[in-house]
């Protein structure tokens, strides 16, 4: 029976921290779900649709190195639901440091009570990657500083392109 992972996360952008967790996720299982999650109440810098694309995009080289079919889906509830509705048996998630850490544990314990048949997996950041965080990378786009060593290429020209659109908006 083929095992399927579900890596959830916002992608907004994709950094070289997901794309590292990706590619060992994707050593792992035989299927990986990505699912970028579309909450209501927040404001994505870029939209689902392009993060989709973005994320098809960058991971197509994983795919075609690992033999490992990945797809994208968006999810606007429950992770462990989209995880049940992805038929994953596995959730991965992502560990930078102990605040990740301890975090991370917690949402494993809940999603474990409530779906006991999908069970959490933590895979560290390696060294490279452990400073990566979007949240860090926007806010150091909007600053006008270089983000190419945390992103690629791809997310890259999406950026630009997200900074353009947000300097043309008024604020308020």
């Amino acid at each position: 029976m083929a095992r399927t992972g579900f890596y959830p996360g916002s992608f907004d952008p994709v950094t070289y921290g997901h794309l590292d967790i990706i590619a060992r996720a994707a050593r792992l299982v035989d299927r990986l779900v990505l699912g970028v999650g579309v909450h209501h109440g927040k404001q994505a810098f870029i939209d689902a649709e392009t993060r989709i694309a973005l994320l098809e995009q960058v991971t197509q080289p994983i795919a075609e190195h690992t033999g490992v079919k990945i797809s994208v889906t968006t999810f606007d509830g429950l992770a462990v639901d989209a995880a049940r509705k992805a038929h994953a048996g596995v959730i991965i998630r992502g560990l930078r440091d102990a605040t990740d850490f301890d975090y991370e544990v917690q949402m494993g314990q809940m999603n474990g009570a409530m779906a006991p048949d999908i069970e959490t997996v933590f895979l560290a950041a390696s060294p490279a990657t452990r400073m990566i965080a979007s949240s860090l990378v926007k806010q150091i786009a909007r600053m006008g500083g270089d983000i190419t060593l945390f992103i690629p290429k791809e997310a890259q020209a999406v950026m630009a392109a997200a900074l353009k659109t947000a300097a043309l908006k008024p604020s308020h």
